[in-house]
């Protein structure tokens, strides 16, 4: 089907082939000259007060998170104490080569990698594509390993992907919106590559990924910090990528909370588990783009519009989420003893939550020292289950505070059996079981207690969880999870997830070489062996976003 011109870039069907399309190629943008420039002082120290008064500050300020090669990034943990200690394990090689196996090439240049590479498998599914959010691991061990060029290939085709006509059924999606993934089809016939994409409309629910956009910028971010080429970032295409991706979610409305209304099935939890709403995962995501999109964004006058509504959000944003997605033992006794159907300022039970409706589990869970961002809060709920990843990356974003981020390392310590025991790391705690299960999921064969996204413990969560531990100054958390990874990962042949409460049996319907458990696992080493590399993604703490927290007077019992 052939596309019509608009604003500068193809209109096309999802299934259409990026070659009957100008070919505004990688060559447009991957040509440019590189800068690398010594910066002398990082935009993530400085605070959103001097963004949100006049912007008049010179556009190179605004990326002076840059990451100079050989610059330390700022953190605490010092390189020489895992250096000394950090021994290469055969196991690196055996991943490196499985990384380089599925890797996907377009008209001869590296552009991603494969879901999987498992030639067992009895169906292929969409494990041959490229997914957005799974490359992201693919992605920084590249760039921790000095190759840079295929992040970038990545960074351009998806942005090209993302100009095309999005369509499910007669429904149009935003323009804004990044593919799920997509698919290099080889013609040996005719020597050509052509590209198809998946926006949703081939996703099991049919639910566009809310997530891809998230992950491009943070990835965008990474690429820039890691080689300091400021270039890309630079691009109108790329500048005009990250408007378009924001404008979705800062567009005003209905809602009354600055969290980000999403449906289930939207992020890595893929399939019907119940985080419709404002799941956590999706709102840490949203608050690290959106500050990664404001050190990159130009001060034109576009840009400058949109910088203006991030700022605004992010301090809301902020508050919201450390206010009423935190939970602690203090925390949850006060909603122990909520009395309900409150009304005006003065409700001491804000969102009208039962306190029959605190599951028995909670009460056993929760440490006296230690907290976690809960998975939901929204009118007359609240989903106190776990989830590794919103966490996570609340702690590299710093929407949690310092003593937020240090609770939830105290969590993990002290729940270590149930959210890590044999294998890292639980995806979700606890999992649905029974009736429950069967009305949250709808009877998903898949999602059977302590499986897949219920309960599964997943190897590519290792990255994440070592990125935390390292910014919170724990690294020996870290490396007794890899010990634990490095005791089953390659003799499983790279699993995607493995099944039990403990994580012990390998995933009924796990995929073999799973290539995000392989480049976790590498991403985790490396940063373990030279931590300067947390830097390109993670982001300092702005002291502005940071007011002791005070609840309103309808939060205080």
């Amino acid at each position: 089907m052939d596309g019509h011109a608009e604003g500068g870039l193809k209109n096309v069907s999802s299934v259409c082939s990026i070659s009957e399309m100008d070919d505004y190629n990688l060559s447009r943008l991957l040509d440019r000259p590189r800068l690398n420039i010594e910066r002398q002082r990082s935009f993530d120290e400085r605070s959103l007060s001097e963004l949100s008064i006049g912007f008049t500050r010179a556009h190179l300020d605004n990326l002076e998170s840059t990451y100079s090669p050989g610059r330390r990034s700022g953190f605490d943990t010092p390189a020489s104490s895992t250096r000394n200690s950090f021994e290469p394990h055969p196991m690196v090689a055996e991943a490196w080569d499985a990384l380089r196996r599925s890797l996907v090439y377009f008209r001869g240049q590296p552009l991603g990698t494969l879901a999987a590479v498992d030639h067992a498998a009895e169906e292929v599914l969409n494990y041959d594509q490229i997914f957005v959010r799974d490359f992201v691991p693919s992605a920084l061990a590249f760039l921790m390993n000095g190759e840079h060029d295929i992040v970038k290939n990545f960074l351009v085709k998806t942005l090209q992907i993302q100009g095309w006509e999005k369509k499910i059924d007669r429904f149009k999606l935003g323009e804004g919106v990044m593919p799920a993934s997509f698919k290099v089809q080889h013609d040996a016939t005719r020597k050509s590559d052509t590209i198809v994409a998946d926006f949703g409309e081939s996703a099991i629910g049919r639910v566009a990924p809310v997530d891809s956009g998230f992950w491009w910028i943070i990835l965008l971010r990474a690429y820039t910090k890691s080689t300091g080429d400021l270039s890309l970032a630079e691009t109108p295409e790329c500048q005009k990528g990250m408007r378009l991706i924001l404008t979705l979610c800062l567009a005003e409305g209905f809602d009354t909370f600055p969290t980000l209304l999403c449906a289930d099935g939207c992020s890595m939890v893929d399939r019907r588990m119940g985080i419709y709403g404002y799941p956590i995962e999706i709102q840490a995501l949203f608050f690290m783009a959106l500050r990664c999109a404001l050190a990159m964004l130009k001060h034109d006058e576009e840009g400058k519009e949109c910088i203006e509504k991030i700022v605004k959000r992010l301090h809301a944003l902020s508050y919201h989420m450390r206010s009423y997605f935190w939970l602690d033992f203090q925390q949850l006794n006060d909603i122990y003893r909520y009395k309900t159907e409150e009304y005006s300022h003065t409700a001491v039970n804000k969102f009208n939550v039962i306190p029959d409706s605190i599951p028995d589990w909670v009460f056993d869970f929760m440490p006296t020292r230690g907290g976690y961002f809960i998975g939901n809060v929204s009118p007359a709920r609240m989903d106190f289950r776990w989830f590794a990843l919103g966490n996570c990356v609340a702690i590299l974003a710093s929407l949690a505070t310092l003593e937020q981020s240090a609770a939830i390392m105290d969590l993990i310590e002290a729940r270590w059996e149930e959210l890590v025991g044999e294998m890292p790391l639980k995806i979700t705690y606890p999992a649905l079981e029974g009736h429950e299960w069967r009305i949250v999921t709808g009877c998903d064969p898949k999602n059977t207690r302590w499986s897949y996204h219920n309960g599964g413990s997943w190897p590519v969560l290792l990255w994440l969880l070592t990125a935390a531990c390292i910014k919170t100054g724990r690294p020996q958390i870290a490396r007794r999870a890899i010990d634990l990874a490095e005791s089953r990962l390659l003799k499983d042949s790279w699993p995607e997830y493995y099944d039990g409460k403990l994580g012990r049996f390998v995933g009924k319907q796990s995929r073999k070489y799973q290539t995000w458990s392989i480049a976790g696992y590498l991403v985790a080493k490396m940063m373990l062996e030279d931590p300067s590399h947390l830097g390109m993604i993670s982001l300092e703490e702005d002291k502005q976003m940071n007011p002791v927290l005070k609840r309103s007077s309808s939060w205080n019992c």
